[in-house]
């Protein structure tokens, strides 16, 4: 499994518009892509937000970051200009307990 994350820091005065928009407009179109088995969306505090996309495999990875993320990153910065900030990493499973 591949996980990709994006870590959001946002500015307390956007922070209920931008949850809102990735929760309803951003990840589901996202999940739409056919790309991710599974998607989350995680608060640490009412300013800190993370979306974990879980990929069965890189090339399912690839093929989001080549054919679907300009768009949704372009219609991400558009529809939040400003008060955000993010980084991206990938991830991939080594071990699990269960």
């Amino acid at each position: 499994m591949i996980r990709y994350e994006v870590t959001l820091d946002l500015e307390p005065s956007r922070a209920a518009a931008v949850a809102a928009f990735l929760r309803d407009v951003h990840i589901p179109e996202i999940y739409d892509t056919g790309c991710f088995r599974a998607i989350r969306l995680e608060r640490a505090s009412p300013t800190r937000l993370r979306a974990s996309y879980l990929a069965a495999r890189a090339d399912d990875l690839e093929r989001y970051l080549r054919d679907h993320a300009p768009a949704l990153r372009a219609a991400f910065v558009a529809a939040c200009p400003a008060g955000v900030s993010l980084t991206r990493e990938t991830w991939t499973e080594v071990a699990v307990w269960e």
